[in-house]
């Protein structure tokens, strides 16, 4: 048998928040209005970091060494698979067989929600091991202590300022991508599928780059991935394809293992161990979701502004030279505190 996959609570804990994000899809479905359609973003807000921050725990638990950085990988290739599902297929073939209705799109998520939700139930429940007598061997201490003490650590605070940042460019150019292609001149169905491009790279790189993340090189690829980003926000201000297909490839290794690795590199520093993983996975995406919130909306406050992705693009170069330094800087403390 597998090893456990953890508590009860737990394992709940990711099926209800599957479910939200299945509620999340279905209000947007059927939204009449700003406040409506706002609402239901709103409550993936609430369901999509229960995911991101239980998933992390569920694969602290079981997996060790490049093991784990495979598994991390592994769970993060499910975002990118998603992302080349609605990119490519959502113009192509979604919208003509609904009748170019978004609505009717938009309520086919839900169903794959709920699809999701009931299978990780199901093997969860299949694959779970009563662990409550090692529960009871150890010392039970307050969620709100265990956050103060993680906040009090200098590594913890400088990853914890470390995501936000990067959830700043992930998300910025998540979200703006298919708008910036197209502003060069491309039509929207090619932006579409050019904007599909670094999500099927990020598959490759979450398989292969956070296995390769060992405690012993793992600050120096988290350096070089965010100087890969930075890379890549200069060479997507051309229009020429070459440096642009450049770009979107350096891109999509970037972004598929930037916040990956991130996070191995919190749940594996000194202190942190299995049993605060979820806290510290928890105080992650909490301060991460700010990132993911300021960056789409200060890209389109600054393209606003200057009526192209330029000057957006040049901040996200400098937020990702900011990343490097606070890579060599996390490196410093991680070594000192071990």
């Amino acid at each position: 048998m597998p090893p456990a996959f953890g508590s009860t609570r737990g394992q709940w804990a990711l099926f209800i928040g599957a479910l939200l994000i299945a509620l999340s899809a279905a209000g947007r479905a059927f939204a009449d209005d700003y406040w409506s359609f706002l609402l239901a973003v709103m409550v993936f807000g609430l369901g999509g970091p229960i995911i991101s921050a239980g998933a992390p725990k569920v694969v602290a638990q079981l997996f060790t060494g490049a093991q784990r950085g495979l598994a991390m990988g592994i769970y993060m290739t499910g975002p990118a698979v998603g992302g080349v599902v609605s990119l490519t297929l959502t113009h192509s073939l979604l919208l003509p067989a609904f009748d170019g209705s978004w609505r009717r799109v938009m309520a086919l998520w839900p169903l794959v929600s709920c699809g999701g939700a009931l299978f990780w139930l199901l093997v969860a429940t299949l694959n779970r091991v009563d662990k409550q007598q090692q529960a009871a061997t150890e010392p039970y201490v307050p969620q709100l202590q265990i956050m103060r003490e993680l906040a009090a650590a200098p590594a913890v605070r400088v990853v914890l300022m470390m995501s936000v940042g990067v959830f700043l460019f992930n998300h910025s150019l998540n979200n703006w991508l298919p708008e910036l292609l197209r502003s060069g001149g491309m039509t929207t169905l090619e932006a579409g599928y050019w904007a599909a491009l670094p999500t099927v790279i990020g598959i490759a790189g979450s398989l292969l780059i956070p296995r390769l993340a060992t405690p012993s090189r793992r600050f120096h690829i988290l350096i070089v991935l965010c100087l890969l980003a930075a890379t890549a926000s200069i060479l997507l201000q051309s229009a020429d394809p070459v440096p642009l297909s450049a770009g979107l490839l350096l891109q999509g290794i970037a972004r598929s293992s930037l916040t990956t690795v991130l996070v191995l590199s919190l749940v594996e520093l000194p202190g942190i161990g299995d049993r605060r993983a979820g806290a510290a996975s928890g105080m992650f995406f909490s301060a991460a979701e700010i990132g993911g919130v300021l960056g789409p909306i200060s890209l389109g406050l600054i393209y606003d502004f200057s009526g192209h992705f330029h000057l957006a693009l040049a901040s996200l170069t400098v937020v990702a030279v900011l990343l490097a330094l606070g890579s060599a800087s996390l490196q410093k403390l991680s070594t000192n505190a071990a």
